[in-house]
């Protein structure tokens, strides 16, 4: 299958390659080194619409496609991995909320968190439940006033930066993940607690967090669409979601060759630049082919959803982000041998690639668990 962007399209990749070439690639190195968030950024990011691009314009978004969505999320990973993942993920959970959330919650929040004012967080993993979310502990129980939620949440993105939080929790605990429900939290809420998880292997300038949720109180009309929905309506949101940890995969890796090709131009030895011997060149041909295909199966992916068909779009984007993720690692792997001993040290970018991209095997679904969505599929 072929792509032909549309103008407008084109024009999105550009805009945001500009950005990231203008403002986010001067900070990467210093966020990475000092695990800092890149606050500073956010209400610049939302001027060009990169903070939860997919929410319609009504409620302050963009209102983009899948494709455009992965066209911009690749071209802020290839700037920076790290504060990629923070413009990124700001809006994490906003999707939820837009369509399953009462027009009150749309209202309140998606425009504060479209401008760049305010960060969403999703509270869906724990520390025993990864990968299995029909097997959260984290419960809800009715009182008189609304709902009692408990339990602990872990590897929560936004976690200490978030104002609000769409957390997961059991409303049926004998009902397996037909029992789950999703509620809205604001961060401010009595008996909700972050704790930072800052010693991460790779995409440190994106918060993490782990969350306490002790007796936290929320009034009935935060619950998310229909009680005890909660786990089908996450699941419309995992073949996107997949879709996009491909684009972060594919942008990664093109980072990783983009500096790649500049080195071996650059680099000689035995009186000729090292992009003439054989062996290098046959290393970038075979990165420049894998990220290229890693591009077109994430493309197709997200061509899938936009065509609303959801089998088809769940095979596709579990191929995209197995496909993408494996690759990108193997190509920042690669960058690194390019680069050989200066590659190993933080003098140059790809060290942080390598780091950087091992995250895109793991969270939205392990390689394992797409290994085994498209055996599914296939059989």
């Amino acid at each position: 299958m072929a792509f032909s962007l549309t103008a407008e399209q084109t024009a999105v990749r550009e805009a945001v390659r500009e950005f990231g070439e203008n403002e986010i690639e001067p900070l990467g190195t210093e966020c990475d080194r000092e695990k800092r968030y890149p606050a500073e950024l956010m209400e610049q990011a939302a001027q060009y619409d990169l903070i939860a691009p997919e929410v319609p314009e009504k409620y302050g978004g963009a209102g983009m496609d899948s494709l455009t969505g992965v066209i911009v999320t690749e071209e802020l990973w290839r700037a920076d991995p790290g504060i990629g993942s923070a413009i990124g993920s700001r809006g994490f959970g906003s999707t939820m909320i837009h369509k399953y959330g009462d027009e009150w919650m749309k209202e309140t929040w998606l425009p504060r968190i479209t401008g760049g004012e305010s960060a969403c967080a999703s509270a869906i993993s724990e520390p025993a439940h990864g990968s299995n979310v029909a097997g959260i502990e984290t419960y809800a129980e009715r009182d008189s006033d609304g709902w009692v939620l408990n339990g602990q949440k872990m590897w929560i993105t936004n976690g200490t930066v978030a104002d609000v939080m769409v957390v997961m929790a059991k409303t049926d605990p004998d009902a397996g993940h037909e029992g789950i429900s999703a509620f809205l939290v604001p961060t401010d809420t009595d008996g909700l607690q972050a704790e930072k998880i800052d010693n991460k292997l790779g995409i440190r300038a994106s918060d993490l967090a782990e969350i306490i949720i002790d007796d936290v109180r929320v009034p009935e009309e935060n619950l998310i669409g229909e009680e005890d929905a909660g786990f089908y309506q996450l699941m419309d949101f995992f073949a996107s979601g997949r879709a996009n940890v491909a684009a972060q995969a594919v942008g990664t890796a093109q980072a990783a060759i983009d500096d790649s090709i500049q080195y071996a131009n650059e680099r000689e030895q035995f009186g000729q630049p090292i992009s003439e011997f054989q062996a290098i060149e046959h290393k970038l041909a075979e990165m420049a082919t894998n990220v290229e295909a890693a591009r077109s199966l994430t493309y197709r992916a997200a061509s899938a959803i936009d065509s609303d068909d959801l089998d088809e779009a769940a095979k596709w984007a579990s191929m995209a982000k197995l496909f993408a993720s494996e690759h990108a690692v193997d190509v920042a792997d690669e960058a690194i041998q390019v680069h050989g001993g200066a590659g190993y040290v933080t003098d140059h970018n790809v060290e942080r690639y390598y780091r950087d991209a091992r995250i895109t095997k793991i969270y939205e679904g392990t390689s394992e668990i797409q290994k085994n969505i498209i055996a599914d599929r296939v059989l």
